[in-house]
């Protein structure tokens, strides 16, 4: 775990909410073997690699592929054996190619979160094949809670906020000092209502080299 998240942590770990959600998962793993995703050594991935200090960006997505061998931890990330890629993933490269020019190998977007893009699920765990089944069970009010450590300790980090999930779920950043970028999200039902064509990766590098930054080699 990057170490300045620890502090954050055992304050959240030792929260009644926690300790129901944690139970929980615990009876989910049980009851359900090898059936729970992401693995539970993966569940903390974005904070993992991905420490306080050194977030320039986040992204926020919903809960982890409910697909055997592709949840990895890490919003909208996948393992790098897995083909094809989720449509909402592969709607992100054809925008990420047609902003910035970049054409991934595979689905695996460790690389960004090592350069300070946190990738985070709103919900960090999913039952097999059942999209949303750990929902409301505790997870939301944890990832509220790493925004709002966010807020008080940095300032100038981009949020990219696709869809009216993600969107609601950020709606608690302050924009006067942090950087919104609002989308539909990539989905096949939304992204040609303004997904394609947003240039969130120019946005991003854009508003990084404004503050004195370093830009992410997406």
């Amino acid at each position: 775990m990057a170490i300045s998240w620890e502090k954050f942590l055992e304050k959240e770990f030792s929260k009644d909410y926690f300790k129901a959600l944690s139970s929980f998962i615990a009876s989910e793993r049980k009851e359900n073997p090898n059936s729970i995703f992401p693995d539970e050594n993966k569940v903390f991935e974005a904070l993992k690699n991905c420490s306080l200090e050194k977030v320039k960006v986040v992204i926020i997505g919903q809960d982890p592929y409910p697909s055997k061998g592709h949840a990895n931890g890490l919003c909208f990330s996948v393992t790098k054996e897995v083909t094809p890629l989720p449509k909402s993933l592969k709607n992100i490269f054809k925008e990420l190619y047609s902003d910035v020019g970049v054409q991934k190998s595979d689905g695996d977007l460790l690389s960004w979160a090592k350069q300070g893009v946190l990738l985070l699920n709103t919900v960090l765990t999913v039952r097999e094949s059942e999209a949303g089944s750990h929902a409301n069970r505790g997870w939301e009010i944890f990832t509220d809670a790493i925004i709002i450590e966010l807020m008080k300790e940095r300032k100038n980090i981009v949020f990219i906020l696709w869809g009216a999930k993600a969107q609601k779920k950020g709606s608690q950043v302050d924009e006067r000092t942090h950087f919104i970028i609002k989308s539909p999200h990539p989905s096949p039902l939304s992204s040609y209502r303004g997904f394609f064509g947003s240039r969130p990766f120019s946005q991003v590098n854009d508003y990084l080299l404004s503050i004195g930054e370093s830009t992410i080699d997406w």
